[in-house]
């Protein structure tokens, strides 16, 4: 405990040591500006820039050089990007510009490259998050991106942009990373990349592996004695590999095969009790649970999952005269298996339903779980053509047009069995499958111990056609104009059996959609140093089937709950889709001789019909509606500044106001009767705003060797976490956390040391519903290591 109290000032005295040897060598090489970033964000290669909306992009080697590792690290470091978790990777839900929503498909689309991995917003998933991992860049594109990318960028995209074959040189890179965890332990990462020209100047391979493992820093306590039991159940452990295969055909033709794959599993999630659960205490009792100590909890069943990827693709380039030709043949799979602690949302209700007290107490004391596993299987096609770059000698226009067809199918199978029961009652002399003995029982209620069990099947299919025309009133002057025409159909089944469910039943819902969604913008450079841009755009999610949830006739508890939140007992069998324009203006700016890059952008959102999901606390089910309008605006600001040639300073910021535009009859009301979402409360899961600040200094004490120390810092605004005002995550606060590193790079080495979570920030950031339990998320505590890297 001594030396972890001690470490920040061990490495504050480190960066002093470093820094103190500033005077740079006179024959060491300057760079006194910024350099271009070009992006590949409207399907074709362009300046950053001059792209007409608002991009943050983070190449590979800064998220490394940073320990942006995740989405939630993200998060802190692109304006107006935010994130809801269920504690865990693979757990969060994304948003940007205050659009949320944990209904219907995700409100922010994901790509690896070219191929999409978006998917529906599911209580037992979040958003795929691949490892970021040799690669060229991180794309964040803010406000809806329809027109080029779809259904499900209602919000805006990220795209991961991987590191390609390369068949000119031969390259190889290794890295290893060891580090300590406070309240946890050791964690590593070991990861390796190789660029092997095949034929020279034609054919390359590409080949990165990487594992690791996270310890963890969560404790599991007995209820009654508060002992721990279990140390840093949380820990986590991944593998990745990448491979690509690029062969250049000649006559500008070009085909590349590449996979992805990646296996995570953990061993728990990242959240915590803050006291012993009310359902650990005796049947009956109206004493106050006991408080446990921080990073600590008592759950009943440990709650492991693993979530495997498998993303091929076969992606062919080729001039076709009239333009650069792009196909993309694209597979998706996902396999992400999970259990959750059912105790309290199941075995306390069975438990009041037995009719012998013996019996009841002997119940209420046994474990649940529930069993989750979610298959994901896509595959999509796109093929696009994109126009020669701007010459204005040939012609005023330039264009881009596509097709792109994808099939999907999303499974959902959920198992909860409560361990023990048919034992319980076979020694007790009772029959749990007479309602004399259980409340509401019948032949075949508990087969194998389970309680419910639901399959949801989901086949989406979905074509669509889209393109841009681009008219450049002069080479300083663009005006443009998109559209996307979408088809999409949808087979919904789903079979559900055991107590819950009420016996065997199956539901089967057919749905179709269709949709328009059009884009304007004008992109007006005033000089060289700056461009100005405004943009209008319309984004789009399909509606669904909804998940069949047991009757309130068979399942009481359902009534109660729409009771208590004051709502109908039909509940709707499908939802609308939902729709939003976005109305934007900004500038881009590279001044003082490309010494300081400056953009700002302001935008204004009208979303209506919104899909969003309404929880039933009692009964452990919810369901998808749509609830009204809402409306959002803000602004955005990102700066880099070349203070110095040694020195660069970086910032950026973003302010967002998300409220609802009129009173939500549909998300329902508190125990007084008070609407839980009215007109002017803010839209679930949206920071009011989030602002990082950074520096980098670098120097050179001798000749070959350059030495760097880095730092920043980053806020997140309070928000509300649940439109409910009685849950604990209804009011998020506002948080603070501040990273740093040093080092030395000589040759082809670098050696780093760095901190995440400088301050060990211990605040509860959310407080995120688990099965009707309210746990602690917590940043990880702070961590410090060192990175050793070669590269040739």
């Amino acid at each position: 405990m001594r030396i972890q109290r001690f470490q920040p000032t061990v490495l504050a005295g480190l960066i002093a040591a470093i820094a103190w040897p500033a005077a740079r060598a006179q024959n060491a090489p300057q760079v006194t500006e910024f350099e271009q970033v070009i992006v590949t964000s409207q399907k074709r290669k362009e300046n950053v820039q001059q792209v007409p909306l608002s991009v943050s992009v983070i190449s590979g080697e800064t998220l490394q050089e940073n320990r942006v590792n995740d989405v939630s690290d993200l998060s802190r470091a692109v304006p107006n990007l935010s994130y809801s978790s269920q504690a865990g990777a693979g757990l969060s839900t994304l948003e940007i510009r205050g659009v949320s929503s944990q209904a219907g498909s995700a409100t922010v689309s994901i790509y690896l490259d070219e191929v999409s991995l978006t998917t529906r917003n599911i209580y037992s998933q979040g958003a795929a998050e691949p490892r970021f991992f040799d690669l060229e860049r991180v794309e964040v594109l803010r406000g809806p991106q329809g027109t080029l990318y779809g259904a499900s960028s209602l919000g805006g995209t990220i795209r991961f942009v991987s590191k390609q074959p390369d068949p000119s040189k031969f390259t190889g890179s290794v890295l290893g990373e060891l580090s300590t965890t406070s309240h946890g332990g050791t964690n590593h990462v070991l990861q390796g990349v190789l660029n092997v020209p095949l034929v020279q100047g034609s054919t390359a391979l590409r080949v990165g592996v990487q594992t690791g493992r996270d310890s963890g820093w969560i404790d599991r306590v007995d209820p009654n004695t508060l002992g721990v039991i279990e140390k840093g159940i949380n820990s986590t452990q991944w593998d990745v590999l990448k491979l690509a295969l690029r062969t250049d055909l000649g006559r500008g033709w070009s085909v590349t095969p590449a996979l992805f794959a990646q296996r995570y599993k953990s061993a728990d999630i990242d959240a915590a009790y803050l006291n012993v659960g009310a359902f650990q205490l005796p049947q009956g009792s109206t004493a106050d649970p006991p408080a446990l100590a921080l990073f600590q909890t008592s759950k009943p069943v440990r709650e492991p999952a693993t979530d495997k990827l498998r993303i091929p693709s076969l992606t062919v380039n080729g001039d076709v005269g009239i333009g650069d030709f792009t196909g993309i043949l694209s597979g998706y799979q996902r396999r992400f298996d999970r259990i959750q602690d059912g105790t309290s949302i199941n075995v306390p209700y069975i438990a009041s339903q037995v009719a012998d007290p013996a019996l009841s107490n002997t119940v209420y004391a046994l474990p649940s779980a529930v069993q989750l596993s979610n298959k994901i299987d896509q595959v999509s096609l796109e093929l696009r053509v994109a126009s020669k770059d701007y010459d204005a000698k040939r012609s005023p226009f330039t264009w881009i047009a596509g097709v792109y067809l994808a099939q999907t199918k999303t499974q959902v199978f959920d198992n909860e069995p409560i361990f023990g029961i048919n034992a319980a009652f076979t020694a007790a002399g009772r029959d749990i499958n007479n309602p004399n003995d259980m409340g509401g029982s019948f032949p075949g209620a508990f087969t194998g111990d389970s309680s419910y069990y639901s399959a949801r099947h989901y086949r989406d299919k979905q074509s669509s056609v889209f393109g841009e025309l681009t008219y450049h009133a002069s080479p300083s002057l663009r005006a443009i104009a998109g559209v996307r025409v979408l088809s999409a159909t949808q087979h919904f089944t789903r079979e559900g059996d055991f107590y819950y469910a009420g016996g065997p039943s199956t539901a089967v819902i057919d749905s179709s959609a269709h949709a328009v969604t059009p884009r304007f913008a004008v992109d007006w450079d005033l000089s060289k140093e700056t461009t100005v841009y405004a943009n209008i755009a319309k984004g789009f999610r399909l509606g669904a089937a909804n998940r069949p949830i047991p009757s309130p006739d068979v399942n009481p508890l359902v009534g109660q709950d729409l009771a208590n939140l004051r709502l109908p007992n039909a509940i709707p069998a499908a939802f609308k889709p939902d729709s939003l324009w976005s109305y934007e203006v900004g500038s881009k700016s590279r001044l003082f001789d490309n010494r300081v890059a400056l953009n700002l952008a302001a935008f204004y959102i009208d979303w209506k019909n919104i899909q969003q999901n309404v929880v039933l606390p009692q009964s452990g089910f919810d369901f998808e509606t749509n609830v009204g309008k809402a409306r959002s605006y803000g602004i955005e600001a990102e700066g880099r500044v070349r203070a110095t040639d040694d020195l660069t300073l970086n910032a950026s910021a973003g302010l967002t106001r998300a409220t609802f535009a009129e009173d939500v009859v549909a998300l329902g009301a508190d125990s007084n009767g008070v609407l839980n979402a009215r007109k002017g409360d803010w839209v679930q899961g949206v920071p009011r705003y989030n602002a990082r600040l950074g520096f980098e200094y670098r120097f050179y004490p001798m000749t070959d060797a350059q030495a760097f120390v880095r730092a920043s810092g980053q806020w997140t605004g309070p928000s509300h976490g649940t439109f409910v005002r009685e849950q604990k995550d209804h009011l998020r606060p506002a948080y603070f956390t501040a990273d740093a590193s040093a080092g030395m790079s000589w040759k082809k080495w670098e050696v780093s040391l760095f901190v995440k979570n400088l301050t060990n920030n211990h605040r509860i950031i959310q407080q995120p519903s688990i099965q009707s339990v309210n746990q602690a998320l917590y940043l990880r505590p702070r961590t410090i290591g060192v990175t050793v890297s070669y590269e040739r």
